[in-house]
């Protein structure tokens, strides 16, 4: 009898062990945790452990199983070729293969056979790779994205010749723009960490009716990282620690998730120290002082220096670092098979940062500024989300999102020789509501709908203070005076609503059409109070703006390895506070309000191709476009009051403000090939050139950097990971570039004594190395080499030079 009892009881034990399979990473065969395996109808699911162990005894032997995680390629199998397999599972990590899956471009999961606009995705592997100090550095690697630098504490991303409040970004569904999103540069990229990302999505062109207003460069979308639920209770953390020598950088980022049947949390924290930045030495351009500073100043809050003082190595950029703090916290609760929650808390706040730009500017020989510094940019998100598939007639699946966003801007100057020391803050609160919704019709076709509403409210204020100073030191205010605020003294608003309807559908196994339209609508509020400086023919503006857009795009597929897409579209942006309210002072030249400025639109086309070659392990794209700006906004002279002129600031300056044009046009393409060479080599090559004029005035826009791209090449094998990669940067002519507008800063360029004229923009190219190293499956080390060779440049209308060489040393650790 206790034979047959322990028969039985290895018997169960064998039953019971043989239901656990491992998942594992098929490269570096270290097991993976958190991957989903399901049946078809999803009523049954299961999570892998922090050892890739997953118990499949709920299943039967022939069930199909859905294996997903979010870094790796979706498998089905069923259970019974698992078992046949030793119970070991393989996944390929997505950074492996050319055919994507894309979450933007529909606001759900649509493969790229489907999407006939240029779209391009940063994958969480890439962000790891690639090791950027801001989210501004990230995007930079991105092709086709191109990013200016006024201060390092900042990045402005141009798509398709377009950037600051003509690019629309995006942070889980929630729109970051705002109604004080300025035209020129805007530097408010980096305010979400990279550190705290899953992925960032890019569309570029106005072709979404999805996104609307401010998408007529296109689209940046950062998907934060989110947690996932888990069958066993489960606590797991990630750690990274950085230091680069370039600018003595030093960032730290923890992140904790609890993983719970019922519901799920994610917890991070990231902390970056920048301090100042050196540039680059080897000057293959030829000009030896450009960039150089000689000189600069020490002056704080509290410390008082009437002199710039000197610069003990002029290749070190002083007053250029700064420190950031982002926390995030996100809690999912499914609360049944057919809805989702989750909320999403993120905040993210600066030290000071140097204006760069100006603490650099020269009045008369010497420097002009003591102190220029944006105060700590804060920004509060607090969202909801709500997932439901309810599966009517009406509605098969759909998201709803309501946000709050606070955000807070101050920028603080003193001219030297002055105690007079101005202050202005903004503070906009934003509310918004998004719905995205798709009705359910035939496997090949999509129907989606949904609305947006936002509402901004913007608060503007200043103060001027006389300093009170003992020797070095700031002691206290003994006086006051009037500031200009930057936006209107007694208060504006902001509110944004539409509608869009959006239709994909396979017209046969080779095409697939989609169409969709937008109707949006705007209603402004402004009111000036003060007129120490400024009078305007209306003191109390009310203005209100409608539009109509709309997209089609073919995407046509001969054969498995030709992809042929077209695009027609137009997009629309109705001028916001800044657009309209703001005044500003740059270099001797006022900006001031406009009241009747209009609205903006953009006529797109586009043409792409793509071929996949040796069963898709090679892939060769090319997308054009052509862009026709309507009505364009453009900062041009301007006469208030019956003056062009205006004493501000003790000094008469120039008036400028923005103005609507007729036509112009922006032209261009993005070239990219990527593939594995080998098992172990592959290769990534990317080449943009964009061109941009305006048909009424025949001159060059503003914001068109020169012909810019990257080409790569990689190793993986097992734990080990390096890459080469060389990034170039063509000429930018003084000719090409929009003097009258001042945006794309030609002062920052060498100049020409002999010529009495600036040189424009010089050409550079760059090497740069990475590598990684899986030390364990739970701890990975990563070393990378920027600049190499040490090469001074600066960025297309960029004030600061590009850092020089760079060692980076980076520890990953998951637990």
């Amino acid at each position: 009898m206790k034979n047959v009892i322990l028969f039985f009881i290895v018997l169960f034990g064998h039953f019971s062990f043989a239901q656990n399979c491992i998942v594992f990473d098929k490269d570096s065969q270290f097991p993976i945790s958190n991957v989903s395996i399901s049946n078809e109808d999803n009523s049954l699911r299961v999570i892998s452990d922090k050892n890739g162990m997953i118990d499949l005894s709920h299943f039967s032997m022939m069930d199909i199983l859905t294996i997903t995680h979010v870094s790796y390629v979706e498998l089905e199998l069923l259970k019974k070729q698992i078992v046949d397999n030793d119970k070991k599972i393989f996944l390929l990590n997505k950074s492996e293969i050319l055919e994507e899956v894309f979450l933007s471009a529909t606001k759900g999961k649509e493969s790229r056979a489907r999407i006939a606009e240029q779209v391009a995705v940063f994958s969480s592997k890439a962000i790891q790779t690639s090791m950027p100090q801001t989210s501004a550095d990230m995007l930079s690697n991105i092709p086709g994205v191109k990013i200016q630098k006024t201060q390092f504490g900042g990045g402005s991303p141009v798509l398709r010749g377009m950037e600051a409040n003509r690019v629309l970004l995006v942070v889980d569904g929630v729109r970051m723009n705002n109604a004080i999103y300025r035209k020129g540069h805007l530097q408010n990229a980096i305010t979400v960490s990279p550190n705290l990302l899953d992925r960032t999505e890019v569309i570029f062109g106005p072709s979404s009716v999805i996104y609307g207003s401010d998408a007529l460069g296109g689209v940046i979308h950062y998907y934060t990282r989110k947690p996932r639920t888990s069958d066993k209770n489960q606590i797991n953390t990630d750690f990274l620690s950085r230091y680069s020598t370039v600018n003595d950088e030093v960032s730290l980022h923890g992140g904790i998730e609890l993983q719970f049947k019922k519901w799920a949390s994610f917890t991070a924290l990231s902390y970056s120290n920048f301090g100042d930045l050196k540039m680059g030495k080897f000057r293959k351009h030829g000009f030896d002082e450009w960039g150089k500073q000689y000189f600069y100043s020490n002056n704080t809050d509290s410390f008082y220096n009437p002199d710039p003082i000197e610069n003990s190595d002029p290749d070190i950029q002083r007053n250029t670092g700064f420190n950031q703090l982002d926390f995030l916290q996100k809690l999912f609760i499914p609360l049944n098979k057919k809805a989702e929650l989750m909320f999403n808390l993120q905040y993210s706040t600066s030290s000071n940062i140097p204006r760069f730009d100006k603490l650099t500017e020269m009045d008369e020989g010497k420097l002009k500024y003591a102190e220029w510094y944006y105060g700590p940019q804060n920004r509060f998100l607090l969202s909801t989300q709500l997932l439901i598939k309810p599966n009517y007639n009406w509605l098969d699946e759909g998201t709803i999102t309501l946000a709050y966003q606070d955000i807070d801007e101050s920028r603080i100057d003193r001219k030297f020789e002055s105690l007079n020391r101005s202050s202005n803050f903004e503070n906009v609160k934003v509310y918004s509501l998004n719905g995205d919704f798709t009705i359910p019709l035939r496997k090949e076709r999509n129907l989606g709908y949904g609305f947006e509403v936002a509402y901004n409210s913007v608060k503007s204020t200043s103060k001027g203070e006389v300093l009170d100073v003992s020797g070095n030191n700031i002691i206290g205010i003994s006086d006051t005076y009037v500031v200009q605020t930057r936006y209107p003294d007694g208060g504006s608003d902001y509110l944004s609503s539409a509608g869009y309807i959006d239709y994909r559908q396979d017209l046969s196994k080779k095409s697939t059409l989609n169409t969709g339209i937008r109707l949006t609508n705007t209603i402004l509020n402004a009111k000036w109070i003060d007129t120490t400086y400024i009078t305007l023919p209306d003191s109390n503006i009310h203005l209100k703006n409608t539009s109509v857009t709309a997209t089609i795009g073919y995407a046509y597929k001969p054969n498995k390895n030709w992809q042929i897409n077209s695009v027609l579209s137009s997009g629309f942006r109705s001028p916001n506070i800044d657009d309209i309210g703001k005044v500003r002072e740059k270099r001797g030249v006022l900006t001031v309000p406009n009241v009747d400025l209009k609205p903006e639109f953009a006529y797109n086309a586009e043409f792409g191709v793509m071929k996949y070659f040796k069963n898709k392990n090679y892939l060769l794209s090319f997308t054009t476009y052509y862009t026709l700006l309507d009505n364009y906004i453009y900062r041009a002279p301007f006469i208030l009051n019956g003056s062009s002129t205006l004493i501000y600031d003790g000094e008469e300056v120039d008036l400028v403000a923005n103005v609507n044009k007729k036509t112009a046009y922006i032209a261009g393409g993005t070239f990219l090939f990527k593939g594995k060479i080998t098992r172990s080599f592959s290769a990534l090559g990317t080449l943009t050139t964009t061109n941009g004029n305006t048909y009424d005035t025949k001159e060059p826009l503003s914001s068109i950097p020169p012909i810019f791209g990257s080409f790569e090449i990689y190793y993986t094998r097992n734990k080990f990971e390096s890459g080469l990669d060389l990034k170039f940067n063509g000429r930018k002519q003084l000719e090409d570039y929009n003097i009258e507008e001042g945006i794309d800063n030609i002062e920052e360029t060498p100049y020409i004594i002999d010529r009495e004229a600036y040189y424009g923009s010089p050409s550079w190219a760059t090497i740069n190395f990475y590598s990684s190293y899986k030390v364990t499956r739970n701890i990975d080390f990563l070393f990378s080499v920027d600049n190499i060779f040490d090469t001074h440049y600066k960025e297309f209308a960029s004030a600061i030079s590009a850092p020089g060489r760079n060692f980076s040393f980076s520890v990953l650790a998951s637990f």
